[in-house]
């Protein structure tokens, strides 16, 4: 029974006996525990102790249990305690519950006088003299021996049921006065296992089989409660699952226990308190442990009655702990699992006073259900107003939860909630939020009206969530969420919804451009949740129902996107958001990872290996994965000026916002006519600049002043922020944008098929919101769609926006003022419009698919992208390059190359019709040069530079070269490319050739077998010799294409040979070499032709085909047999004339080229030429080509002062020139 007794079916203040006070002293200050224990039979004799061995026990578990609890206590003295009480724990922790039961009295008794004897040790003393003597006799406990029985005491408290309510009491005494000790008075494990001691002693009180006893009302666990936090209590078996017959839960819920419960309320939120105080001294277990106890206390007293007077206090601590935590992120305030266990505590302290139920009395709801015109079920709650004044009751700890105590108590709860929940959501640990989650599901299930002021702070607080980065988070908010949306009576919640999303569209660009950027993104991902699940008609009529509102609407998206906000980011986001300068293209490392593979394959076939080529266009072989390539071809990217304003996913939130408004005009027919009406907003910002690029023009203004007017840079960064908004809102129409969406809003179904595989009718059924959200396929609205983007292209690909310069060339600029008065910025925002417009074209792309191209949209963009290859500035010319790949993918073609082959006539004719007019098209030489070597497939479209090749090699004679001195490098490199491309074909037609002079053969050798006796042919047979003699007349007209630009390429570099300029000299000299390589090719293949021509006119003289000798003399070669030697007469003087020049650099590229000529043309023609012109060659030999031998008729001439002879100048002629 305990120490005392008390009157049955009361709760009176506890009454002990009277004993003997001798006795009594000498049962607690025994220093031998078997002294102790002899002092307790006499106290058993008092009727005060229950006598063990009056208990019906079987004689083996008797005699184990009371000789092993007896012998410890026998040996349990201060020097040998610490083995004693380790022997004990292991004994208590192997020993099953309902073996331990028996002896429960006589096992805790001792515990609890060790457990005085320790606490009175810690104490903190008075200065009184009679408190002096005493606390002198008082026994020292060890920390160990303390911490020892601490254990002990949990164990036995895990295991054992109180005897009745007094011992309760009596525990709860002994175990208060411990949790009182400071942190400067008692250890860490000391005062957390108070703590545990005190929480084994709650879990082990359960309901009575009274089914009208209040105990039965109450859970009994934290309804929030994580199977991680703590095991269950073990089961009890019948025969002892009460020890008493007083209930013990009814008793911690009654008033007489008010100040019981209130008092360790306020010790354990203290205990926690401390330890965030003493910062990273503080014990963050020691925390937790406070917490899970106060819930789990919390949970057993469980009624609004019991608690409700202890709110205010409670909330304002939990409160406090949990914006401690917005300051604090290392130490006992800062860990993430002790502000979980404070979410949850206060969620459930808030979820059992404030429930909704449990006040209905006081509130007098009444719940309606209605419907509306359309038959939509309304739910309405009503209430009755009662003038019931809010006050205490008789009893002191008990308050009367009436209507306007409860609206104080709510806005008390938030205010405090709502400086706190908001920086939660975003907490950097994950558990936190897991917490929040599992928090405010409870609240807005349990208590919605009650806490109606905090309902919509609730459902912002969980739109943050949804799109969390832990999948585990998201899910659960999704579920939640969606499970709100899809109530029956949902009137309420679209009202909170609506107001939710106007204040948030008001906010978010105070929130953008403030300098947290957390908060922002909160914003904006709660009106991105918002907008998404509440459907594409809300965004319509919240937001495009009028011209006003869209655009006012698109006005506060432009504030958050546009550039005008750069103040906001700070030098560091700057320094670590500017990548790096030395980077490649992806396009250029595939296509010259074919193009290396294939020059290795050629260089075997050669009879001599290729040098080095030249460096002035040499560039840096980089290997290409298609892994890191396809990360860039995603579209659209973050704007380059956003860096400064916010992090990716910022953009992600608000790029979202504007995706969703897009797919909200396309997601029904009625809405889509206005989707016209809405893009015009933002394109009227380029229709804008257009017109004032052409004022410009007509005024003949310079760019520095057009620049420098007010308004006109501002006019240029709204147009870029306008070009992104239209790029987002086309790619929302997307395919992919859906896709997009789809993943991340439905990761709660994704769980629930993994949990619930075997139920088909949840897999077959449509998730939430994913129908809602698609483009409606209609081919009216499909149509129209077309139409817009047409309109936007158009004003996308206009040449007034291209011209605006993006680097200072003197081309592009007028000559009435200096260059260098052009301010940088003006290249810089010029350049990024052009790179949100390339991102835009590859987004439109993306959006029609195949429509993309039989609009005509790719034949009006093509060129222009090619164009933006050679851009000065790297983003724009690494956007070109996405967009590339993604036209080719979304049009057909697997590789960009193919892109180029298959629309190769429309390119050939933009690059012919821009070299008629090079005055104001000075880049095409550039253009044409970056095409052949980035694209990579000038060989399979080489019949169609001829044209080309004709201009080109105008440019490179002595009146091109001298009216556009600055193209000569440029057009150089062009047919340096054309060079490589014929080369690389002419190497194929030798190896083609032959093999179909074997296979004309073959068919002669067959067509003789069959007709030995017949030297008639019938008519099949005829055309199949038809068909041959067609084909060989192609493959000549192909040689003879070869032959001929090679040819032409020669005779373009050849004068450019003799260059002083030793770029130009290098890039000709590779010209010429790989055109000598052709001639010789196509030289070798013309002979396998020929023997293929002699052997088909004898099977027409055979055969009297005569009819065939026709189309066969109709290919006839002329003079094109011999074209290698005539090229190389015209080639060796200017050989010789660049090895007199005596470059360094190009003297050696000529001798290689020469060696490789030499083997190539034959000795013969070389053996002529080096009797005439080896003199020059004969010098290299004796003398070395980099040094100059002194003139010494210009020595003679020099004047020798008298003080030149001094010894020292003599020794260092360099010191004449400080003279």
């Amino acid at each position: 029974m305990g120490i005392g007794s008390k009157e049955p079916n009361s709760h009176k203040p506890i009454r002990f006996f009277f004993v003997d006070p001798s006795t009594l002293r000498h049962c607690f200050t025994a220093t031998n525990l078997h002294h102790r224990l002899v002092a307790l039979s006499q106290l058993r004799r008092a009727r005060l102790v229950p006598a063990i061995y009056h208990l019906n026990l079987p004689e083996p578990s008797f005699n184990f249990a009371f000789l092993t609890l007896r012998n410890g206590g026998k040996t349990m003295n201060l020097q040998r305690a610490p083995l004693t009480i380790s022997s004990l724990l292991h004994f208590l922790r192997q020993t099953p519950s309902h073996s331990l039961q028996p002896f429960f009295d006589y096992t805790l008794f001792p515990l609890l006088l060790l457990l005085d004897a320790s606490v009175d040790c810690r104490s903190p003393k008075k200065l009184g003299s009679e408190e002096k003597v005493e606390s002198a006799n008082i026994p020292k406990v060890s920390d160990s021996v303390a911490e020892g029985v601490l254990q002990c005491l949990e164990e036995l408290l895990k295991k054992c049921l109180l005897g009745s309510v007094d011992q309760m009491v009596v525990v709860l005494k002994k175990l208060t006065y411990g949790a009182l000790l400071s942190p400067s008075d008692a250890s860490e494990e000391f005062r957390e296992g108070v703590i545990k001691c005190f929480r084994a002693l709650l879990l082990n009180l359960f309901p009575c089989s009274d089914k009208s006893c209040t105990c039965n009302q109450v859970f009994g666990l934290p309804v929030l409660l994580e199977k991680r936090d703590f095991k269950p209590p073990p089961t009890r078996s019948p025969k002892y699952a009460s020890a008493s017959d007083e209930c013990l839960l009814a008793f911690l819920q009654s008033q007489a226990a008010s100040a019981a419960v209130g008092h360790w309320l306020s010790i354990l939120l203290k205990a926690a308190d401390n330890e965030a105080a003493r910062g990273h001294l503080g014990s963050a277990k020691l925390r937790i442990e406070a917490f899970l106890t106060l819930r789990v206390l919390v949970a057993k007293v469980g009624t609004a009655d019991a608690l409700a007077f202890f709110l205010p206090g409670v909330v304002s601590q939990f409160a406090k702990v949990l914006h401690a935590s917005k300051m604090m992120t290392s130490g006992a305030a800062g860990s993430g699992d002790a502000i979980d266990q404070a979410v949850r505590g206060l969620a459930e302290y808030l979820m059992i006073v404030l429930q909704d139920d449990a006040n209905s009395s006081g509130l007098d709801m009444s719940i309606t259900v209605t419907s509306d015109k359309n038959g939509q079920m309304i739910t309405t709650i009503s209430k009755s107003e009662r003038k019931v004044e809010s006050g205490k009751g008789d009893a002191s700890f008990h308050v009367n939860r009436t209507n306007d105590w409860i609206e104080k108590t709510s806005v008390h709860v938030d205010k405090l909630l709502g400086t706190t929940f908001r920086h939660i959501c975003i907490h950097p640990a994950k558990k936190v939020r897991q917490g929040l989650l599992t928090s405010i599901r409870g609240l807005l299930s349990n208590c919605s009206y009650t806490l109606r002021q905090s309902r919509q702070m609730f459902l912002e607080c969980l739109c943050v969530l949804v799109i969390d980065d832990a999948e585990e988070v998201s899910a659960g908010a999704q579920e939640f969420l969606e499970s709100l949306f899809s109530l029956v009576g949902k009137y309420q919640l679209e009202q909170d919804v609506a107001q939710i999303f106007s204040r948030l569209i008001d906010k978010l660009p105070k929130v953008v451009l403030g300098s947290e950027e957390s908060l922002a993104l909160s914003h904006a991902q709660q009106l991105l949740v918002i907008m998404y699940y509440s459907g594409p008609q809300f965004v319509v009529d919240h937001i495009l129902q009028s011209p006003v509102t869209a655009t006012r609407f698109l006005d506060i998206l432009a504030m958050c996107m546009s550039q005008n906000s750069v103040f906001a980011g700070s030098l560091d986001k700057l320094i670590t958001s500017r990548p790096s300068s030395v980077t490649y293209l992806d396009s250029v490392s595939e296509l010259k990872a074919g193009i290396n593979l294939t020059s290795d394959c050629l260089t075997c076939m050669s009879p001599n290996p290729q040098k080095s080529k030249i460096t002035a266009i040499q560039e840096k072989d980089i290997p290409y994965t298609s892994d890191n390539a396809q990360k860039n071809y995603e579209l659209p990217h973050m704007p380059p000026w956003f860096v400064y304003i916010g992090g990716r996913k910022l953009y992600q939130a608000l790029s979202g916002i504007l995706r969703l408004v897009g797919l909200s005009l396309m997601a029904d027919k009625k809405n889509g006519q206005h989707l016209a009406l809405i893009t015009d907003l933002p394109l009227g910002y380029l229709r804008k600049l257009v017109s004032e690029v052409r004022m410009k023009d007509y005024n003949e203004t310079s760019w520095h002043s057009w620049y420098t007017r007010t308004g006109s840079g501002q006019l240029l960064r709204q147009t870029s922020t306008a070009v992104c908004i239209l790029n987002e809102m086309i790619f929302g129409i997307s395919d992919q944008a859906t896709e997009y969406f789809r993943m991340r809003f439905q990761m709660s179904r994704k769980r629930r098929q993994e949990v619930q595989e075997s139920d088909a009718e949840f897999v077959d059924g449509q998730p939430f919101g994913e129908s809602r959200w698609k483009v409606l396929q209609d081919e009216s609205l499909r149509s129209h769609l077309i139409d817009c983007i047409g309109r936007i292209l158009h004003e996308y690909l206009s040449h007034e926006v291209w011209d605006l310069p993006t680097e200072n060339r003197s081309s592009i600029i007028l000559p009435d003022y200096e260059a260098e008065d052009i301010s940088l910025n003006l290249f810089h925002d010029a350049a990024m419009l052009h790179q949100v417009i390339i991102e835009g074209i590859g987004v439109i792309s993306i959006c029609l698919g195949g429509d993309f191209a039989s609009s005509g949209f790719l034949h009006q963009s093509l060129y222009m992208l090619l164009e933006n290859l050679i851009s000065s500035n790297y983003h724009v010319r690494s956007s070109s390059d996405a967009v590339l790949h993604i036209l080719a993918s979304t049009s057909g073609y697997p590789t960009v190359g193919h892109l180029v082959l298959g629309n190769a006539d429309y390119v050939i004719d933009s690059i012919c019709r821009q070299l008629r007019h090079l005055e104001i098209n000075p880049h095409v030489p550039n253009v044409l040069a970056a095409m052949l070597s980035y694209v990579g497939v000038a060989y399979k479209i080489l019949p169609l530079f001829e044209e080309p090749m004709r201009s080109v090699s105008l440019e490179l004679e002595i009146l091109g070269r001298h009216q556009h001195p600055e193209l000569t490098i440029p057009f150089l490199k062009a047919v340096a490319e054309i060079a490589k491309a014929s080369k690389r074909e002419a190497y194929s037609l030798p190896s083609h050739a032959e093999s179909y002079l074997l296979d004309v053969k073959a068919k002669i050798s067959d067509t003789e077998k069959e007709d030995e006796d017949d030297i008639n042919m019938s008519d099949v047979e005829s055309e199949k010799w038809e068909s041959i003699l067609f084909k060989l007349n192609d493959s000549k007209r192909y040689r003879r294409t070869v032959g001929a630009i090679a040819s032409s390429c020669i005779m373009a570099a050849t004068p450019l040979l003799a260059s002083a300029n030793q770029a130009a000299c290098l890039v000709a000299l590779d010209i010429v070499e790989d055109g000598v390589m052709s001639l010789a090719k196509v030289e070798e293949a013309y002979h396998y032709e020929r023997d293929t021509k002699e052997a088909i006119e004898e099977v027409i003289q055979s055969y009297s085909l005569y009819h065939l000798q026709d189309n066969l003399d109709a290919a006839d070669e002329g003079a094109d047999e011999n074209r290698l030697l005539p090229a190389m007469n015209k080639i060796w003087p200017f050989l010789v004339v660049c090895i007199r020049n005596r470059n360094p650099v190009a003297v050696r590229r000529c001798l290689s080229v020469v060696s490789n000529a030499v083997q190539i043309s034959g000795g013969d023609f070389f053996s002529r030429r080096f009797h005439t012109d080896g003199s020059n060659f004969w010098k290299l030999l004796s003398t070395s080509p980099f040094h100059r031998k002194p003139n010494l008729k210009e020595d003679k001439f020099l004047c020798n002062f008298p003080i030149e002879a001094h010894p020292v100048l003599q020794r260092a002629p360099w010191l004449k020139l400080l003279i």
